[in-house]
């Protein structure tokens, strides 16, 4: 999962960053409303944070351009600001969840896999894929009912994967959710994260489609 968080904190965002890089999310961090703006209108992420009081563009202005443009993203505005008109001026941009600072951080990861989940359709927390079962709340991902030992990479492009289940996932799909926006990305890396996955679940439950990407499917019975 590939977070965009635009805050203007650097201490705040650094700490938000650190927290969803230990949940194996992706994070790129923008600290002002120009930037983050830009990049959520460029690039493609399953999920944005988005604070309100923004340098260079506030984040009600950034979320109505997304808006404008048909930017589908969900977005969790995180902001110091409780007011309910703030917040309903907030839901009328386009904002999926509100969430005021000071907060939990696990409470912030809980929201925003439901939102990754909710986005891609799935009304359940847990989704299954023959003996694969992801639960989009904790993270946890399990082969026949015992936990899977996944790295970040691994367990960035099988969240990706078992989250459209049957459905071709394009390969620069998945490389723009397993690296974040600096990373240096090495052309081969994503079939090395796919073969040790194979491994770890089975091999014929990665299909690769040539040309396209990849698909998880449930495999042999």
């Amino acid at each position: 999962m590939r977070v965009l968080l635009v805050e203007d904190d650097a201490a705040l965002g650094a700490g938000i960053a650190r927290a969803l890089r230990a949940e194996h999310f992706a994070v790129d961090l923008a600290t002002d409303g120009i930037d983050g703006g830009h990049l959520g209108s460029t690039e493609n992420y399953d999920v944005a944070v988005l604070d309100l009081g923004l340098p260079g563009r506030d984040g009600l202005s950034v979320l109505a351009g997304w808006r404008a443009e048909g930017r589908t993203l969900p977005v969790l505005i995180l902001t110091a600001r409780d007011a309910w008109a703030e917040k309903v001026q907030g839901f009328k941009a386009g904002a999926d969840d509100y969430l005021t600072k000071p907060f939990r951080t696990e409470e912030l990861v809980m929201r925003l896999r439901a939102l990754v989940r909710r986005a891609a359709g799935h009304a359940a927390s847990v989704i299954r894929c023959g003996p694969l079962s992801f639960d989009a709340q904790t993270g946890q991902v399990e082969l026949d009912g015992l936990p899977l030992k996944l790295t970040a990479f691994e367990w960035r492009v099988l969240s990706a994967l078992i989250l459209r289940r049957e459905v071709v996932v394009e390969r620069l799909d998945l490389l723009e959710r397993v690296y974040e926006g600096d990373a240096d990305v090495d052309s081969n890396s994503l079939e090395v994260i796919v073969g040790r996955l194979r491994r770890k679940i089975g091999a014929e439950r990665i299909e690769t489609v040539r040309g396209r990407g990849y698909r998880l499917t449930a495999g042999a019975a």
